[in-house]
């Protein structure tokens, strides 16, 4: 178990629909990562945010995967991205959790973004997922998931909040206000990576990637509409601190997802 962790988040531009170029670029940003603990990409890492997953789409045993299970074990860290996986004759947006020991877990998207179409392209995903990982608790979203808040209702004790996205820069004020609601609500670190750039759409990405404590407060802030790498340390004892001064998740109310 470690008391601190160290998290690095990549926000960055992405290639419209090139894996090869995307992998490439990320493995050469994350040649620079020194040590790690975790690092975070945003959503659809390899594509960019497509609604055309046929050409595109690969399995669990396909170059992205394999990729990421490198990349874990060579930095010795978890690796968290979402891809587009094609799994009985159905598309997921996939986040993929890449562990360095070789094993994988992962979480397909709930809420699909009906305004792109993505319910009419994409599966929805059911279930939850939380990774534990060097004595930490690590609850993993994806983007439109971040506006609703029952879905990440902090019933499991988790330590670590994380949401990847391609959230576009219209509705950025969204991004930054319901990312620190989340962290205040659930008492917990809040991470949020979103991608920067113009997709082929013409849809623009101003970043705003962000690590939050459980008072809601900065801990990483990025430069808006630059690529950026930055790390930081969680610290486990404060975080105990702040739910032991503020018992607030004792008084959460009951209730169960169907």
């Amino acid at each position: 178990m470690k008391e601190q962790l160290r998290v690095t988040i990549i926000q960055a531009d992405l290639i419209w629909e090139d894996k090869n170029a995307n992998l490439k670029n990320f493995e050469k940003k994350i040649s620079k990562i020194s040590q790690t603990d975790l690092i975070v990409l945003p959503e659809m890492f390899t594509t960019g945010f497509t609604m055309n997953p046929k050409p595109l789409a690969e399995t669990m045993d396909g170059k992205t995967v394999k990729w990421m299970l490198q990349i874990a074990s060579e930095k010795k860290c978890l690796l968290l991205g979402s891809a587009i996986i094609e799994e009985d004759n159905k598309y997921y947006n996939r986040l993929i959790a890449a562990f360095p020991d070789g094993s994988i877990q992962f979480y397909d998207k709930k809420h699909l973004f009906t305004l792109a179409n993505e319910h009419h392209t994409y599966t929805a995903g059911t279930q939850q997922l939380l990774i534990e990982y060097q004595g930490w608790r690590i609850f993993p979203l994806i983007c439109y998931d971040l506006r609703f808040p029952v879905w990440a209702r902090n019933t499991e004790n988790y330590d670590l909040l994380i949401y990847i996205a391609s959230w576009p820069k219209p509705r950025i004020f969204a991004w930054d206000t319901l990312l620190k609601a989340r962290a205040i609500e659930n008492m917990a670190y809040t991470i949020g990576v979103n991608r920067v750039g113009i997709d082929a759409n013409d849809f623009e990405y101003s970043g705003h990637s962000i690590v939050l404590d459980a008072y809601g407060a900065d801990l990483i802030t990025t430069n808006e509409n630059q690529e950026q790498i930055s790390s930081t340390i969680l610290d486990k004892i404060n975080l105990n601190k702040v739910r032991e001064k503020l018992p607030f998740l004792n008084d959460k109310d009951d209730f169960k997802l169907l």
